[in-house]
């Protein structure tokens, strides 16, 4: 994840509900969806790229060295290549099935969206409590393309770039000194307070409750900073990952609709 790229982070086994899986464009360390060092994080980039540690520069006629391999004369762009890190025979199956060329972040977008369909985390949950997910692709290309569009906007979500989240519907307010003193949630009135005086307004019950593995989202957000003062880019920060889970939770539904053609035909 040293350069652009973008990766999925999952579980090989969890205790209880499955809920474990989250995107990245950065370094994650080993609990980042688990509350359980046990239930170890694993990230899988989208790309590989070639490692260029070794490689020597300079004068041109100097040897090479790719990884232990010695290299001569190759051109530059040959170091800094990328790969997709995807099965050459999942790509051909795929390419076969639809008879179009699918872009390595169409094949991600996809898994995405199956991965938070509920039906799928229902229906696959106990094989879900012991090892990686398998995802079932569907034979249809429209339904592929139109669940791998909702996949997008969910990962657009997540890494807080869509720009359905400039207009949040939860907002700061009251006076105060900013410190976060203790998290309560007011369920009638969709507040989060972080001390007596001041709050995050217009969050639901449902998006306060919502959980990406072993976390509960808001809360923790809040509880990692106890006893520091929220600067604006905190409270516009926090608001946006709410504005992102209600968002998800909405294309989350929206995926449910689709799934279940992706159970009766797949490949």
């Amino acid at each position: 994840m040293m350069s652009e790229n973008i990766g999925l982070i999952t579980n090989r086994q969890v205790n209880g509900e499955f809920r474990h899986i989250l995107c990245t464009n950065m370094i994650i360390n080993d609990c980042t969806v688990s509350l359980e060092t046990r239930e170890r994080s694993y990230l899988f980039p989208l790309y590989l790229y070639s490692d260029t540690d070794k490689k020597e520069t300079g004068n041109p006629n100097k040897k090479r060295f790719f990884g232990s391999a010695m290299m001569l004369f190759e051109p530059e762009a040959e170091y800094t290549a990328k790969k997709p890190n995807l099965s050459p025979q999942l790509i051909k199956k795929l390419t076969g099935q639809y008879k179009k060329t699918l872009s390595p972040e169409e094949i991600f977008y996809y898994i995405y969206a199956v991965l938070y369909s509920n039906i799928y985390r229902t229906k696959y949950a106990e094989f879900l409590k012991i090892d990686f997910p398998r995802i079932p692709f569907t034979k249809g290309y429209s339904l592929f393309t139109e669940i791998a569009k909702y996949g997008k906007r969910l990962v657009d979500l997540h890494l807080l770039k869509a720009q359905e989240l400039d207009h949040p519907a939860a907002k700061y307010q009251g006076k105060g000194n900013d410190r976060v003193e203790k998290v309560v949630y007011d369920a009638k009135k969709g507040r989060v307070y972080i001390n007596q005086a001041q709050y995050f307004e217009g969050i639901t019950d449902e998006v306060w409750q919502y959980q990406i593995g072993g976390y509960q989202v808001l809360a923790k957000w809040l509880k990692d900073r106890k006893d520091k003062v929220l600067s604006l880019e905190d409270t516009k920060h926090y608001s946006k990952v709410a504005m992102s889970l209600k968002k998800t939770i909405e294309l989350q539904r929206s995926i449910d609709e689709l799934y279940h053609d992706v159970e009766k035909e797949n490949i």
